[in-house]
């Protein structure tokens, strides 16, 4: 979501005009209504307390928006095929729906054919979509404050309890045979883009982008392996990782406190405790690391550890680059990696100076 309040008022004032020029470069969520929209968009406008902004429609997704069916935003510059808009409406009729083979034949579509045009159209997968719709479906349900969402839901969709669905696949619904542990989850906003952290009072269990490539599994691994049930609030310990983080993007410290719950294989916890040693300002290669452990074939290993990571910033995977210096991948995207590795540099040169 975009955070810089001159480029929301110029955005505002675009989405006011409806300007055309603006179509594709932001999209504005509406949080009345629970939609968005292209800027050029002929439907009523909203008051400016009342709009988020996104450079992406996925975030908006991710967010828990549908795409306006007055403008709809996710066919600029082109018009939707009937496939492709047949494939969304059958994501609004079952949100929590989790799509196979199958279920294209059912709509009598070729489902090699109709990926393909969807991804030309949206410029992501139609699994992105359909994921995307379904986390933010629930995550709207988080940030909401239900804690069990059992109830009806007058939500304008015709799949009412599409809600509870998704919620219930992404956050649980735990066994009532064995014991139940009680987590907290609540949205941390940052300069990169809002985080999704989950603690309880003791421990810190997982921290990512909430946009974050497979941040849905890793939800549903951790409420199984400890037969959670997850709930939107807040405790002291997130408490205290919101004000560590905001000194952090402030560029005042990268003093984190926060005791963290590593659930990963021994060889993964070895990974993930080489990584906190790594100084601030500074990179490892993963073969740096491989050979620290003691055995530089296991690069690939290395690698897949540092992926499986769930605590972001906190255990710095971002600071592993590649040996020829290149960034790598990373969970939160390049340019994410990028602005953390050169955030730490000047936080770093700053502890030097003073």
């Amino acid at each position: 979501m975009i955070q810089d309040e001159n480029v929301k008022k110029a955005y505002y004032q675009a989405l006011i005009e409806k300007d055309k020029d603006y179509d594709g470069i932001f999209f504005a969520a509406i949080k009345t209504t629970g939609i968005f929209c292209h800027a050029s968009c002929r439907a009523r406008k909203p008051k400016y307390e009342n709009c988020d902004f996104y450079d992406r429609a996925e975030d908006a997704l991710l967010a828990g928006f549908r795409p306006c069916k007055i403008c709809q935003p996710l066919s600029f510059p082109q018009q939707i095929p009937e496939e492709v808009d047949l494939l969304v409406q059958a994501v609004e009729d079952q949100p929590a729906k989790r799509w196979k083979e199958a279920d294209f034949r059912e709509l009598g579509l070729n489902s090699a054919a109709a990926r393909r045009k969807f991804k030309e159209i949206y410029g992501l997968t139609f699994v992105q979509y359909a994921r995307a719709r379904r986390m933010g479906l629930a995550f709207h349900e988080i940030q909401k404050g239900s804690k069990v969402i059992d109830q009806q839901l007058n939500t304008g969709y015709r799949s009412a309890s599409g809600f509870h669905d998704a919620f219930s696949q992404i956050m649980g619904t735990p066994s009532k045979k064995e014991s139940i542990k009680l987590l907290t989850a609540r949205f941390l906003s940052t300069p990169l883009g809002r985080m999704l952290a989950i603690a309880d009072q003791d421990w810190l269990y997982l921290l990512e982008f909430d946009n974050r490539r497979g941040l849905e599994k890793e939800i549903e691994r951790l409420r199984n392996r400890f037969n959670a049930r997850i709930i939107h609030g807040d405790n002291p310990l997130i408490q205290q990782l919101e004000r560590e983080l905001t000194a952090y993007f402030e560029g005042k410290s990268a003093d984190f406190s926060i005791p963290l719950y590593l659930a990963g294989s021994d060889f993964q916890r070895s990974v993930w405790d080489l990584l906190q040693t790594i100084p601030l300002g500074q990179t490892a290669s993963y073969q740096d690391l491989a050979i620290l452990l003691g055995d530089k074939k296991k690069v690939r290993a290395v690698g897949n550890a540092n992926g499986a990571n769930q605590i972001a910033i906190l255990i710095p995977c971002h600071r592993v680059i590649q040996t020829n210096g290149e960034l790598g991948g990373y969970g939160g995207g390049a340019e994410r990696k990028q602005y953390l590795l050169e955030l730490e540099k000047k936080i770093a040169s700053n502890s030097q100076s003073s």
